[in-house]
């Protein structure tokens, strides 16, 4: 039992230390709940395993008082590790240090929008070469990846369920990634990641419960509570993109009909507009859908009816999000929002008014427009947490 408590005790630590990025030994004491003596004696084993470091003096306050406080934070050469982003037409990674800073990035154009299971492994192991090079590394120092892939995805166990980038189903991805990849693989659903990104890098940094929405070929969505990421029981939960809004509605690409995605997604909008706009046979999906928000913007009823339908399916799947969750803050993000058809104000107006009415501010709305390089980094994150979890069973099988 006081085994598993030190175990458990070092994990919190460490957390509050990556969470906090620079903090005194006594806040780290103040915010576990753990003795200052045995904070202590966590952190001088941490340093010694050189997975935290001290980072000088912190002359914050009154130095009068006595000593300024020492700041501790993750020592960033300890591990680098790796984050990869399977986009629609693009496979971005991100090199990290073990504290978070990008080292270096690359983005490899691919083929086509789907591949076998089989094909992953070659390109995964190109691209992250080419993206170790870049950093001055080798695939070999690294100490763990991690992966983004819409759809459903099983994290706990590596298994992806359904992705609309693979031509299988039910791929235990995770496990055919490290054999081929000779790291540990830490496989998650895309949207999850991005709701790391943000905690990590980004909107939800100090932010104990929030809600990420991403827009882009799919709709995702990512839960925090009390600064924890939720993902269900069997690991796969928040399908934002699958809630049901219209009762034998659209097809959707899960292959079910009105699912919210079926409605706002590219794809979605792209097919409805296909019936009435002509379309460069060459464009690609991104071009299509610009040419087809500069026609709304520039007064093409039909154009503008297809967003404003999106904008209200949208609206109604949020609000039944919020009365829900009740989250502090929702953040909108993803390269897609530099269209502002969800976000508009008459969209964000429908939100407030669907939602249970109290005498308190509605959550607030933050719109986060970045592209694929923070997907990346937010499963970057991902794998620093699996690292981490490694590092911390190796500290207790010497201690044992």
């Amino acid at each position: 039992m006081v085994t598993d408590q030190r175990d458990a005790g070092r994990r919190l630590v460490f957390s509050a230390i990556r969470k906090a990025g620079r903090i005194a030994r006594v806040d780290l004491a103040r915010i576990t709940n753990i003795s200052a003596a045995t904070v202590t004696s966590i952190t001088a084993e941490l340093i010694r395993e050189g997975l935290i470091e001290e980072t000088g003096p912190n002359t914050e306050g009154d130095l009068r008082r006595g000593r300024p406080r020492v700041d501790l934070k993750v020592r960033g050469p300890a591990r680098y590790v790796a984050g990869m982003k399977l986009a629609y037409d693009t496979l971005t990674v991100a090199v990290l240090d073990f504290e978070g800073e990008l080292v270096s990035e690359s983005h490899m154009r691919l083929s086509r929008v789907r591949h076998s299971a089989d094909e992953l492994g070659p390109l995964f192991a190109l691209a992250l070469d080419q993206a170790a090079e870049q950093g001055g590394l080798k695939r070999s120092d690294l100490a763990g990846v991690g992966l983004g892939v819409s759809g459903t995805v099983d994290a706990n166990n590596g298994v992806v369920y359904w992705s609309p980038g693979l031509k299988e189903r039910n791929v235990p991805l995770r496990d055919m990634l490290q054999s081929h990849l000779g790291v540990p693989v830490f496989v998650d659903n895309d949207a999850n990641l991005v709701a790391m990104a943000e905690m990590f890098f980004g909107q939800g940094r100090g932010v104990s419960d929030f809600i990420v929405l991403t827009i882009e070929s799919g709709v995702g969505m990512g839960i925090v509570i009390n600064g924890e990421l939720y993902r269900g029981a069997r690991g796969c939960g928040a399908e934002f993109g699958h809630t049901k809004v219209q009762l034998d509605g659209a097809l959707c690409r899960c292959g079910q009909r009105g699912c919210l995605e079926a409605y706002v997604a590219d794809y979605a909008l792209l097919r409805e507009a296909a019936t009435t706009t002509d379309f460069n046979d060459q464009a690609t999906a991104q071009e299509k859908l610009q040419s087809l928000v500069e026609a709304a913007r520039g007064g093409d009823q039909t154009a503008q009816m297809i967003f404003e339908r999106a904008g209200r399916m949208f609206a109604m799947g949020l609000a039944n999000i919020v009365n829900v969750f009740d989250p502090q803050l929702i953040i909108l993000s993803g390269e897609r929002m530099q269209f502002d058809y969800l976000y508009a104000d008459e969209v964000l107006d429908s939100i407030r008014k669907s939602i249970v009415q109290i005498d308190a501010d509605p959550p607030e709305v933050r719109i986060h427009k970045w592209g694929d390089l923070m997907w990346a980094m937010g499963a970057a994150a991902y794998a620093i947490d699996g690292v981490a979890e490694i590092a911390m069973q190796q500290i207790a099988g010497h201690a044992a």
